[in-house]
């Protein structure tokens, strides 16, 4: 072929995109026809398997949830909607829909196109697939768990309420990532003011039918001048920051699939900033070990305010589940609130950052009294503790001063839950690579369960929290229950110190010595 017989190239920028996208989608390591066909095989059988007899067993009883008159349906969707758009903004900050690859980023932003070029068709079609699933996963979800599609009025307007909601949270989650964090904050304030208002309309509206249709209008208007306000605000991404998110993105899909997903995990921690020459004493001493942990806990001012929410409104979710033993227990409660001290425990301190490599590498210099177990756990039992204390105790006064109860016993279940939740954060901050062992098949009547083992050590913080409520619930008192949960703490201390092969040296760890 010679140089006149080349295409000449397309004039247009949607051309020449276009072109740049079908020659990266060609390369060596693209998808099969044999993978993409096993793929739908796999979801064959899901749905077969599973998704089947659900919607089967659903629609021969009755659901679980009733959502009452459409009166009172209205303000939870609120609520709902507030919540998901939150969170879509905050996913929109870390991974956005314009995150692409860094080689094909590289590509465009080495040519003349604007960024609404080559970044708009690839926002626009991520939205689509993004509202799309929403739709259908708030419908199924609507289904399968309340009485909302009982009727065709009320699920004519679920409907309409659901489609609104998952374009808003999409169009929510490219503002999240196009514009300033101030930016976020007013979107964020809008959306509770126009929550609070639409919620009490419904409420004072005679006809029981118009909060949702007024819900529903009110999220596509929104939806419409949000997404179209995000749209032409692509044009002002920073590409550099765009850049960096894009490598970040990729090496945490890297990590993901290959089964060490808190390594990806770890990419988006928040860099800590400020403070730093405040952990040196003016003699040029080190600070205690409380005043080390506070520190490096506002140095990461974001994540420790998170970290303390949860805190404490996972104690008081946590009490008031646990002291319902007596009432009726709600082991949901009790375990939500369990999760959230979980949660809280590892983002309230940054000494867990570092501890496993401490306790992996060779160590460089001898520890005083109480080594690296006492420095690097000090802050985190510390600030939970205090955490638990102010959450707890404000639940047992709200919840006592009216109903009465047992507060010794609530007590015990609350302290032996936070305890089983600071194991299973030292289980899950003591993780190493996945182990080969796992991807070994498990033949059953029910197929291979390997992939289950995978999932359960990738989330095992939460498997042992989840599994150590259920059954602290089932036991009879709580004497036995938290006796169970100390139990299921220690169990943790031992794994993860295994995981870091320091099992056979445990008792010269507990006592701060070097071997």
């Amino acid at each position: 072929m010679t140089v006149d017989t080349l295409p000449a190239p397309e004039p247009d920028a949607a051309g020449r995109v276009r072109a740049v996208r079908q020659r990266y989608a060609r390369r060596g390591d693209r998808g099969t026809v044999r993978g993409h066909a096993y793929t739908l095989y796999l979801v064959a059988l899901f749905a077969a398997f599973y998704l089947v007899p659900v919607v089967h067993a659903r629609s021969t009883s009755p659901a679980s949830v009733s959502v009452g008159s459409l009166t009172e349906a209205a303000p939870r969707v609120c609520a709902l909607a507030v919540a998901v758009c939150w969170g879509a903004q905050i996913a929109g900050r870390f991974w956005g829909p314009v995150v692409v690859q860094p080689f094909l980023l590289h590509v465009f932003m080495s040519t003349d196109l604007s960024p609404t070029h080559y970044l708009g068709t690839i926002a626009r079609r991520r939205l689509t697939y993004v509202g799309a699933t929403g739709l259908l996963s708030a419908c199924a979800a609507s289904y399968l768990a309340t009485d909302l599609f009982d009727h065709l009025g009320s699920a004519v307007q679920g409907i309409a309420s659901g489609a609104g909601l998952s374009a808003l949270a999409a169009f929510a989650w490219l503002w999240g990532q196009v514009r300033p964090l101030r930016d976020n904050l007013l979107l964020a304030s809008v959306l509770v003011g126009a929550a609070v208002v639409v919620a009490w309309v419904s409420r004072v509206a005679p006809d029981s039918g118009t909060g949702l249709w007024l819900l529903a209008g009110v999220l596509a208007a929104t939806a419409a001048a949000l997404g179209r306000a995000a749209l032409r605000a692509i044009h002002t991404v920073d590409l550099a920051r765009l850049a960096r998110e894009s490598a970040r993105a990729s090496q945490a899909r890297t990590y993901a699939w290959t089964g060490t997903l808190h390594h990806a995990l770890d990419l988006y921690r928040p860099e800590p900033s400020g403070f730093p020459s405040a952990l040196i004493r003016p003699d040029g001493r080190l600070r205690g070990y409380l005043a080390q942990g506070a520190i490096r806990a506002l140095r990461t001012p974001g994540r420790a305010s998170a970290g303390a929410g949860l805190l404490l409104i996972g104690s008081f979710v946590l009490t008031h589940g646990a002291g319902g033993r007596g009432h009726g227990p709600a082991p949901w409660l009790w375990a939500l609130g369990a999760l959230c001290v979980y949660l809280g425990s590892g983002w309230v301190g940054e000494t867990w950052r570092g501890l496993r490599d401490e306790l992996t590498l060779a160590p460089l210099f001898g520890e005083r009294w109480g080594g690296t177990l006492a420095r690097t756990l000090a802050w985190p039992v510390v600030a939970v503790t205090t955490g638990a204390l102010l959450g707890g105790g404000s639940a047992v006064v709200a919840r006592w001063d009216r109903h009465g109860g047992h507060p010794g016993d609530t007590a015990l279940l609350v302290a032996g839950s936070v305890v089983m939740a600071l194991g299973a954060r030292f289980l899950r901050e003591m993780k190493m690579d996945l182990p080969l062992e796992l991807l070994l098949p498990v033949i059953t009547p029910f197929g291979d369960l390997s992939g289950l083992r995978v999932v359960a050590w990738q989330f095992d913080g939460f498997v042992v929290v989840s599994t150590g409520v259920a059954l602290m619930a089932a036991l009879p008192s709580a004497a036995a229950a938290t006796v169970l949960a100390l139990c299921i703490a220690a169990g943790c201390v031992w794994t993860g110190l295994r995981r870091t092969g320091w099992a056979h040296r445990g008792l010269f760890f507990l006592l701060g010595r070097e071997r």
